[in-house]
């Protein structure tokens, strides 16, 4: 299980280690990966995750001619 701070905080956080000439869409991209990571998260902790060798697995059937 993961554990992640709050938004406000996070999202302080992101802003702090961002470059002081950042643009907005540089922040609105960062708010986006943000979203992104906890939703991955959130998702590997209610349906769990693969193990490395049935992910490798699945990968060769996908990319084999």
């Amino acid at each position: 299980m993961h554990v992640m701070s709050s938004p406000k905080f996070e999202v302080a956080s992101m802003l702090e280690s961002l470059p002081d000439d950042s643009s907005f869409e540089d922040i609105q991209y960062h708010l986006y990966v943000l979203e992104k990571i906890k939703r991955g998260l959130d998702r590997a902790d209610s349906e769990g995750v693969l193990s490395d060798e049935t992910a490798i697995r699945r990968l060769d059937r996908w990319l084999s001619p």
